[in-house]
C-alpha cells in the first residue's frame, strides 16, 4: 500500500523530550483496518530517546497501556501533566539504555494524545469523528506503529516491550511481524483477553454511555460524560489493585478522625476517597470516547485471528520472549502468562517466564521497578 508521509513537531513538552507527529494514509491511500474499513489520514504522536545507529537496528519500541501516552520517559510533561510512565526504566545507564538504544514510544491508534482517535477531526465532514470512528484492534495499532518505524528508518528492533495493553501489543508484534525483532518483553498481559477482563470493560463502558452527557458520543467541544468516565476509571482502578494492597494502604480508615462523623451517610472511607480522586484525575486528561474504543480493542484482542488456534499463532513467533506475571494480578492472572510460555516451549521456542512477587496487583508493572530492572537487564544482554 502506497503511503504519503509528513512530519510536524509539537511544542517542546519539557527539556528532555519532544512529542512529534507522523502523518500517513492520505486519501486515496488510506489505511485498511482489520475490519476492512479505511481510515486516513492518520496522525501518530510519538517520542524518541537516544540515537538510531547507521544500520537502523538498535531500536526498542515501548508500548503503553490503556490510558497511557507516548511520554514514556523524559521527566515531567506539561502536555501530559505527568512524569514519563517508565522513567525509571528508560534513560542513560537504565535497562532501556539511551546510550545504546534508540527508544521509540507512540500514542496508540484510537487514543487522545495526538494520535488519530474519536476526538480527531474527520476530514470528510470537518467535525470530530465521535462514534463514527471505526472500531480498531490491537493489530491495527501495531500495524500503525510499523508505519512509524519505517518512516524513522528502523530496519530491525532489538525488542518490543510493554505492560498491560502495552504487553498485548508486544505479543501482537511477535505474531504479526515475527522476523522484525530479536526479543519481546510482555508484562502483565496475554495474547487474548479473557471473560472476566471483558466483563470489567463492559461495565466501564456502560457507566460512560449511560451518562446523559455522553449524548451518543456527540459531546465535543464540551467536557462530555465526566461522571460516567470517572465511574469507569473507579471500576478500572479496583481491578488494578489487590486485596493485600488495599488492606495495607487503607484498611478501614475513614477520611475523618471525628467519631461523630461515623454514622453520617456522606462520610467516606479512605479507599472511597482514593477511587474518587483517580476518577476525577482521569476526566481532566482523557477522552471518554477513546476510553470506549480502546477497551473495545482490548476485548477484541486475540492473536489467533487468522490462525487455526491460539497455539498455532504462538508457535509462529521467532523472537525470544520474556513473559512476566505479577503474583497478585486479578486483571491478568499469572496462568495467562504461563500459558504463553508453556505453549512456546512445547514448540521448542525460546520463552522465559518471570513472576514478580508483589502486593500491588496489576499496577505492579508501573511500580515494582527495582524488581523489573534485573530481569530486563539480563534479557537484553542475552539478546
Amino acid at each position: 500500500m502506497a503511503v504519503q508521509n509528513s512530519l510536524s513537531t509539537k511544542p517542546i513538552v519539557n527539556d528532555k523530550s519532544i512529542t512529534q507527529v507522523f502523518t500517513f494514509g492520505h486519501p486515496p491511500n488510506q489505511f485498511i483496518l482489520t475490519s476492512g474499513e479505511r481510515l486516513g489520514p492518520i496522525d501518530v504522536a510519538y517520542e524518541t530517546y537516544g540515537q538510531l545507529n547507521g544500520s537502523g537496528d538498535n531500536a526498542i519500541l515501548i508500548c503503553h497501556a490503556l490510558t497511557g501516552s507516548a511520554h514514556a520517559a523524559g521527566g515531567y510533561s506539561e502536555t501530559f501533566k505527568s512524569e514519563g510512565w517508565w522513567d525509571s526504566l528508560i534513560g542513560p545507564g537504565k535497562p532501556f539504555d539511551t546510550n545504546r538504544y534508540f527508544i521509540v514510544c507512540s500514542n496508540i491508534l484510537g487514543g487522545c494524545y495526538g494520535t488519530t482517535g474519536p476526538a480527531s477531526i474527520n476530514p470528510a465532514i470537518g467535525q470530530p469523528y465521535g462514534m463514527s470512528f471505526p472500531v480498531v484492534t490491537v493489530r491495527d495499532m501495531v500495524r500503525v506503529q510499523r508505519q512509524l518505524l519505517r518512516y524513522l528508518g528502523v530496519k530491525r528492533l532489538v525488542t518490543v516491550a510493554g505492560g498491560s495493553m502495552g504487553g498485548m501489543q508486544a505479543i501482537e508484534w511477535a505474531v504479526t511481524y515475527p522476523d522484525f525483532m530479536d526479543g519481546v518483553i510482555c508484562l502483565a498481559a496475554a495474547g487474548r483477553l479473557y471473560p472476566q477482563a471483558i466483563a470489567f470493560n463492559e461495565v466501564g463502558r456502560r457507566a460512560i454511555m449511560l451518562d446523559p452527557k455522553w449524548n451518543c458520543g456527540n459531546y465535543y467541544p464540551g467536557q462530555g460524560p465526566v461522571d460516567g468516565l470517572a465511574l469507569a476509571r473507579m471500576i478500572g482502578t479496583i481491578t488494578y489493585k489487590s486485596d493485600e494492597s488495599m488492606n495495607k494502604r487503607f484498611g478501614r480508615k475513614l477520611c475523618s478522625d471525628d467519631e461523630e462523623c461515623l454514622f453520617k451517610f456522606d462520610e467516606k472511607f479512605q479507599v472511597e476517597d482514593y477511587l474518587h480522586y483517580h476518577g476525577g484525575a482521569l476526566v481532566k486528561r482523557f477522552d471518554a470516547n477513546s476510553y470506549l474504543y480502546l477497551t473495545k480493542a482490548m476485548d477484541l484482542h486475540d492473536i489467533s485471528l487468522g490462525y487455526n488456534s491460539y497455539e498455532e499463532a504462538l508457535s509462529s513467533i521467532k523472537a525470544s520472549m520474556l513473559v512476566v506475571g505479577i503474583s497478585s494480578d486479578i486483571l491478568f492472572p499469572t496462568y495467562q502468562q504461563k500459558e504463553i510460555v508453556d505453549i512456546m516451549q512445547k514448540h521448542n521456542l525460546e520463552a522465559h517466564y518471570y513472576e514478580i512477587d508483589s502486593p500491588h496487583g496489576h499496577d505492579g508493572f508501573l511500580i515494582e521497578f527495582d524488581k523489573i530492572k534485573p530481569f530486563v537487564d539480563v534479557f537484553l544482554r542475552n539478546l
